[in-house]
């Protein structure tokens, strides 16, 4: 199975920038999509039909703003959108497909680096998000949950720690919490088969950041355990230039 999360910073603008050609030619299994930024009326689904994808949508209650979707060749037995928690799914950052022989869940986590009130609401969501998919551990096996992340984990996963130890996105107490999440039974995919520096996701777009590849690796894959052995493959596609992010693309046998 191939499988692409990808944070496409408006699925509209992408499409505008070659987002069709390009999942034509990549052809994944599934692709993960966050940040959306459109609700399904916006959005013509026969472009991604007729390159063999099932869609499932799920949109924020604010207009052009965060989303979550899942394209999908396989069919899914269900499609569950959001986690239960209002505050959460009125943003629209939580969308779970159930296969035969694993789930998969497309989470956009918020980010804080607006200002202190965001900060507060991510820390909020992390704590939520945690209970979560704790709760989807007792329901379902082989979980991997695809998805924007907004925090890098570890000093290798962000070109500059120093200077960026008090931005969102790397705080301490952001980076103790994926260390708690991790200690939950989740594997971060991509550092079973790359341990290399220099492997980012996001760029800003001030500066010529992604020319110089002065980014942050913020988009994940993680597994449950179960599923580490079955990973052949992991790619940072950064060479797609949609979003502000790239494609990560991992191969899996499910």
């Amino acid at each position: 199975m191939n499988i692409i999360t990808y944070n496409v910073n408006g699925i509209r603008a992408a499409i505008n920038k070659g987002f069709l050609e390009w999942l034509k030619n990549e052809n994944p299994d599934i692709l993960c999509l966050q940040e959306t930024k459109a609700d399904a009326s916006q959005v013509d689904f026969s472009l991604f039909e007729q390159l063999g994808y099932n869609v499932q949508w799920h949109e924020a209650e604010k207009k052009g703003y965060s989303g979550v979707a899942i394209l999908s060749k396989p069919l899914p037995k269900s499609t569950t959108k959001g986690c239960g928690i209002e505050y959460i799914d009125k943003e629209g950052r939580i969308l779970l497909n159930e296969y035969d022989t694993f789930t998969l869940v497309s989470v956009y986590i918020p980010s804080g680096s607006s200002g202190e009130e965001r900060q507060d609401i991510k820390m909020k969501f992390l704590e939520d998000f945690l209970q979560y998919t704790d709760t989807l551990k007792n329901k379902y096996t082989n979980i991997i949950l695809a998805g924007d992340f907004n925090i890098c984990h570890k000093p290798i996963d962000i070109h500059d720690p120093i200077r960026n130890a008090k931005s969102s996105g790397f705080l301490p107490e952001e980076r103790e919490w994926f260390d708690r999440f991790v200690e939950h039974g989740w594997v971060d995919s991509f550092r079973v088969l790359n341990q290399e520096p220099h492997q980012y996701t996001w760029w800003t777009y001030r500066a010529g950041a992604r020319a110089k590849n002065k980014g942050w690796r913020i988009d994940y894959q993680m597994l449950t355990p179960e599923l580490k052995d079955q990973l052949t493959s992991v790619h940072i596609l950064s060479d797609v230039y949609h979003s502000d992010h790239c494609p990560y693309k991992i191969e899996i046998n499910v």
